[in-house]
């Protein structure tokens, strides 16, 4: 939409635009209160939120992380390495009754000592022998840095007292043993295959960014509450998420589609368990409006898409040709997966004839009906006869099967025009208004700073 749709004294908001736009209908409608800002581009009128931090189970961290890193040809297996690094890092945290971030698991891959000795405290002290530091501070003394193997020379001696009294003693849990095996790795064959996720980690725990997607929970001093998605939907809230894709789509990608998979997970759980924990009932529909949501899409968007309406979302995804899909999912059978689950079609002017083909290819041929009106005179050169002329007039009816929508239709729309397929596929004509000035739209961002700043002391102070 073009600058030149609003009133003058819009111009200096174009670019935080779609922000004021939520805030300033959600004041319309009455329903500031329920209103929720998540924005990377703007952390300080940002709500916190913590994408690995709730899950329904256990590995769903580890996939939120590693999803992001590259598959093809020989990344595969280092990604896979990733993902049973993380998970293994994550269960020791939940283990400690820790809740996993992004800076927690950045900090425990490139150290993970201090992580394994907290969990084997913890579960030497539920269920080692009495007596268990005593030995564990016995064989620290006896360790030598020469006689390590190579993989554990520089590591810290009290880690590996720690392993090799479990192991003498015969003493086994899951997750100690997955520490332990990552504790053993050669550090250099190590790094290497941590290349690929420290830089990735480091994004999204760097700067002000990281304090917003790692938030602490014990800080009482910072104001911005932590977005809940389970209490959003309890009071019918509204959100606005901004992933500020144009300054680093790495970072935005990595926190939408890990957003998606928290969201596709809450789904699970309503589908499961309904409303019956005891709370209020749910509203029946849940709402999600992705913009540019090819930016965004991942494995973790087609399940939201296929199943999840049983637990009442509705996804209504905005994209510009049929090829940001299949670019976004790096799949053409994915992007047809994902085009096949959305029902209701609304194309505005497209530029793409491939794009503007997945409207028209979905009508029928109507059926066009001509008729033609035929009249001729014939004279009579027989002077014996009494009959000069004789004419003759016919209406001819033909018919012809046509394509109801062209290609080009869709591609000369005019601004604010839309064509529609709704209620199973039946064709509509759109007319959208086209917005002016809005007195409710926010001047620039200190004033929804402002308000937002009250309203997060009034309901969180």
């Amino acid at each position: 939409m073009s600058s030149d749709a609003f009133d003058n004294r819009l111009r200096p908001v174009v670019e935080f635009l779609p922000v004021a736009t939520f805030h300033g209908e959600a004041k319309r409608a009455g329903r500031l209160d329920q209103f929720h800002i998540f924005h990377l581009g703007f952390p300080d009128i940002s709500e916190r939120y913590n994408p690995v931090g709730d899950f329904a189970r256990i590995t769903e961290v580890a996939s939120r992380i590693s999803t992001q890193l590259p598959s093809e040809g020989n990344s595969s297996a280092f990604r896979e390495f990733a993902w049973r690094f993380t998970n293994i890092a994550a269960r020791a945290l939940v283990g400690l009754g820790r809740r996993p971030d992004y800076n927690t698991i950045a900090r425990y891959v490139t150290s993970i000592e201090p992580l394994l000795t907290d969990y084997y405290h913890l579960w030497l002290d539920k269920e080692g022998p009495e007596g268990w530091r005593t030995a564990v501070q016995r064989i620290e003394g006896t360790l030598n840095e020469k006689n390590l193997p190579m993989a554990l020379r520089g590591r810290d001696f009290h880690a590996i007292a720690l392993t090799r009294y479990a192991k003498e003693h015969g003493l086994f849990d899951a997750v100690a043993d997955g520490l332990r095996s990552a504790f053993e790795y050669d550090k250099t064959y190590f790094d290497k295959l941590t290349a690929s996720l420290l830089p990735l980690l480091e994004k999204l725990t760097t700067g002000r960014i990281g304090k917003l997607l790692s938030p602490d929970y014990a800080d009482s001093a910072d104001q911005r509450p932590i977005l809940d998605w389970m209490r959003v939907i309890r009071e019918h809230g509204i959100v606005y998420v901004g992933l500020d894709a144009l300054t680093d789509a790495e970072v935005a990608g990595a926190v939408g589609n890990s957003m998606f998979a928290d969201l596709t997970s809450i789904a699970g759980q309503l589908y499961k368990q309904g409303d019956t924990q005891g709370l209020p009932l749910l509203p029946e529909h849940k709402t999600i409006h992705a913009d540019e949501f090819n930016e965004l899409i991942g494995n973790e968007f087609i399940p939201l898409l296929n199943k999840a309406g049983g637990a009442g979302f509705q996804v209504t995804a905005y994209t510009q040709t049929a090829s940001d899909i299949e670019a976004g999912i790096g799949d053409l059978a994915k992007a047809g997966q994902i085009t096949g689950n959305l029902n209701t079609l609304i194309m505005l002017r497209v530029k793409n004839e491939i794009t503007a083909r997945i409207l028209t290819d979905q009508l029928p041929k109507a059926r066009i009906y001509t008729k033609l009106a035929a009249s001729q005179v014939t004279d009579n050169n027989d002077p014996d006869s009494d009959i000069d002329f004789t004419t003759r007039s016919e209406d001819r009816l033909t018919e012809t099967e046509m394509d109801m929508l062209m290609p080009a239709d869709l591609i000369q729309l005019p601004k604010g025009q839309a064509f529609a397929l709704l209620e199973g596929g039946q064709l509509y004509k759109l007319r959208l208004p086209l917005p002016g000035y809005d007195p409710l739209l926010p001047k620039d961002i200190e004033e929804i700073s402002r308000e937002r700043l009250s309203h997060y002391e009034t309901d969180y102070g």
